[in-house]
């Protein structure tokens, strides 16, 4: 198995039949303490995390960023794509087949960005058989914003300021480099976007982990005022925290941005507080 920069080696998947190409990487010198799954957002695919990894890694866990079901390897023998339901239920599927060769350590924490952030949700609300830790979601709300009616299904299609925000809040080159993480959105998961809210009713009441919700300044999608907030954190009865955090100077796709590294640093902290409670 080729190995890439940082030590994230290219690594492929069973999901009950179904290969998901993905990338993993493993501390250095012992077993993991936990293992991240990192879900990307729509359009794009799993090196939207690459930013992450190091970090992640230096501090005991291992990283699983996977090419959600419908993209990468998946993606020809799903020409449709799958549900955010559906995808869920094949990440759970990918989840046990890891576990079963690999050392995950305390548990399963779930990275999920933007419609990654849907499945996430999808995922912590659906029983499985790998202990889950918490889940982060980062530009993935509760009501959508009326400028973000037309839902492009990918980065460009006229989205650049729901998308991006100001484009200083991005290095130089990244635009240019972000070209190579981009991938057709499969057909049934844009058209389960306007069904979001409705969905998302259904499923907060069933997920039972601990939730943080991140917002980044400039994000265009959703409604973040804060009754529409506080009726999003209201569902999530089960779940034994629920933390909403807003970071500044950040557009919509937070891990490509310059403050990727403080929400990054913050992702981290909030899953040494799940694996406290998990020892508790």
């Amino acid at each position: 198995m080729t190995k890439l920069l940082g030590g994230v080696r290219p690594y492929t998947l069973n999901a009950a039949g179904i290969p998901l190409s993905a990338l993993l990487a493993l501390p250095h010198g012992g077993a993991p303490r936990s293992t991240i799954l990192a879900i990307h957002g729509r359009g794009m695919r799993a090196a939207y995390w690459d930013s992450f990894v190091p970090l992640a890694t230096s501090l005991g866990h291992a990283v699983l960023a996977v090419d959600r079901p419908g993209y990468g390897d998946s993606a020809n023998l799903l020409p449709e794509g799958q549900t955010l339901a559906g995808q869920a239920e094949t990440l759970h599927a990918a989840l046990k087949e890891h576990a079963a060769e690999h050392e995950i350590g305390a548990g399963v924490f779930l990275l999920g960005h933007s419609d990654g952030g849907k499945v996430a949700l999808h995922t912590a609300a659906t029983d499985g058989g790998v202990p889950l830790l918490g889940l982060d979601a980062s530009g993935v709300g509760y009501r959508y914003n009326p400028q973000a009616l037309h839902f492009p299904s990918t980065l460009g299609g006229g989205a650049t300021k729901l998308n991006w925000g100001p484009l200083n809040l991005y290095p130089r080159g990244t635009f240019q480099a972000s070209r190579t993480l981009l991938a057709p959105t499969p057909p049934r998961e844009s058209a389960e976007t306007l069904r979001w809210p409705g969905q998302y009713e259904e499923l907060a009441p069933r997920v039972r982990v601990p939730v943080r919700l991140t917002f980044a300044e400039h994000e265009a999608w959703w409604h973040l005022d804060a009754p529409t907030l506080s009726a999003m954190t209201a569902r999530l009865t089960a779940a034994p925290s629920v933390t909403v955090d807003h970071l500044p100077a950040a557009g919509h796709n937070i891990s490509l941005g310059h403050t990727a590294p403080a929400y990054h640093l913050r992702v981290l902290t909030f899953l040494e507080d799940c694996l406290a409670a998990a020892r508790a």
